[in-house]
Order: C-alpha cells, then structure tokens, then sequence
C-alpha cells in the first residue's frame, strides 16, 4: 500500500519556523517529484514548494520564495518543508504529493499529484 505520511504541523507564533515531514511507506521518494500543497478555507489550493526526483531542483511560487525551503533525505525516505518568516496568511492544511509524469515546475502551478497524504494543519497567529 502506498502512503505518504506528513508531520509537524501545529500553531506557531508570526515570524516563526515549522518543518513538516512528508514520509513515504510502500514506495521509494526518490523516484517521484514530491510538492508540498496547501488549502485554506475559502482560497484556492496553492503548490507552494516542489522538488524534482531526477536533480532535485525546485519550484516556489513568489508567495514564499525565500522563506520556504523543500529538501530530500533519501536515506529516510522522507522529503521536508523547512518554512521560516511565518505569516498569517501561511495558515492552511499542507499536503504532501507525489507525482511521476510531470516535472516539478509544472506539478506545482497545476497542484497536480497522483498520490497525496492525509495532510497537517499549519496556523500562524499570536
């Protein structure tokens, strides 16, 4: 059975720092472009991190170019978001994706992916 499993979401102050996790169990991460989604209520779901399986490069969008950061620790079959300078507007339910037949890049802008987690909520608020 394949299953992505997502990690550390929770409240945190703004200006603050998360990491999620995003496991894999029945499948190897390595092999798939993994993206990091996330929805708010009442916005439209947002690719808002994604890293590709061939040389790990990545797409953000302008939203969090330079406070978010996608990274792979194949070792673990996990891939991570590590997200700094929280804001308010981060506040959303992050998903974790994996898809094989787009890049990254285009994966992100369509929030396409055939397998997804359960997802981890993210509130950013004083």
């Amino acid at each position: 059975q394949l299953q992505l499993v997502e990690s550390g979401g929770g409240l945190v102050q703004p200006g603050g720092s998360l990491r999620l996790s995003c496991a894999g169990s029945g499948f190897t991460l390595a092999y798939y472009n993994i993206g990091w989604f996330r929805q708010a209520p009442g916005k439209e779901r947002e690719g808002v991190a994604c890293i590709s399986s061939s040389d790990s490069s990545t797409y953000y969008p302008d939203s969090v170019k330079g406070r978010f950061t996608i990274f792979r620790d194949n070792t673990k079959n996990t891939v991570y978001l590590q997200m700094n300078s929280l804001k308010p507007e981060d506040t959303a339910v992050y998903y974790c994706t994996a898809e094989r037949a787009l890049n990254a890049r285009s994966m992100c802008i369509m929030t396409w992916g055939a397998y997804w987690g359960q997802g981890t909520q993210v509130t950013v608020s004083s």
